[in-house]
């Protein structure tokens, strides 16, 4: 490959069942790096899904910079995390930067907001937290997104980041591999929304500079009755806040 002076953005895709949007959102991502000159991979998690999805990425693979990882048995969403960055990290020579670009398979925030959070991170961030408006999120949704900071307490606190679960970020490799040092076997141990949480609290805790960015949600019109219900999700993040002890950064929360 290639290597550019700005260093490779991996764009690491978690997804489970995702064949109504997965497609579209690889498709945005081809439209926006042609519109944003940027050296990029693609690196996607397939965690045993059982749809067409797996049709769908094959496709796609012929077509972009992309490589998928198939995980034979539904490990969940920490461990297809943890392939993705562990894929990302073997491929990389320059981890101070390259990074990892998180997204969302559903398609809940558009692959446009990319632009934004890598503007702040060749600015200098090690960590930049993609924060979803949730203005005209149904009430449930606002209601675990805004307390789950509080949820998660003891065991995460990271004062100034509003919104822990978003799945939209930048992470710097070498922070990510500062995260591997003390976890070398596995870089999360709770799951779904949890692992969301705990990833974006282990990357600022090993950062020398984290900011936020807002970005808009992207309502796609996909039923989300399959979704957890509101209470358990509280509850799982309730109890996430208890097992884990995660230190809190060393440094201040930039907010843009």
């Amino acid at each position: 490959m290639k290597r550019g002076k700005t260093g490779v953005l991996y764009v690491c895709i978690a997804t489970h069942n995702d064949d109504p949007t997965v497609g579209l959102l690889l498709w945005k991502l081809r439209k926006v790096f042609q519109e944003f000159s940027r050296e990029y991979h693609i690196l996607v998690a397939d965690d045993a899904s059982t749809d067409g999805t797996r049709e769908t990425l094959e496709t796609y693979q012929r077509a972009l910079p992309m490589t998928l990882i198939r995980q034979k048995e539904a490990p969940g969403r920490a461990a297809a995390l943890d392939a993705l960055f562990r894929d990302a990290l073997g491929r990389s020579d320059r981890p101070k930067r390259d990074c990892v670009a998180t997204l969302p398979a559903d398609f809940s925030v558009s692959p446009a907001v990319l632009p934004d959070l890598i503007k702040r991170f060749e600015s200098g961030a090690d960590v930049v937290i993609g924060e979803v408006e949730l203005e005209h999120e149904p009430m449930g949704t606002r209601f675990v997104r805004k307390s789950a900071a509080w949820l998660l307490k003891p065991g995460i606190a990271l004062p100034g980041v509003r919104d822990l679960l978003s799945r939209v970020g930048i992470i710097r490799l070498v922070t990510l591999k500062n995260c591997y040092r003390d976890r070398p076997q596995a870089l999360l141990e709770t799951e779904g929304i949890c692992a969301d949480a705990e990833l974006v609290a282990r990357a600022a805790a090993n950062a020398r500079q984290v900011v936020t960015v807002g970005v808009p949600p992207y309502h796609n019109g996909v039923d989300r009755t399959a979704d957890p219900p509101v209470l358990a999700s509280a509850l799982r993040l309730f109890r996430a806040g208890r097992q884990l002890r995660i230190p809190a950064p060393q440094v201040e929360v930039q907010r843009s």
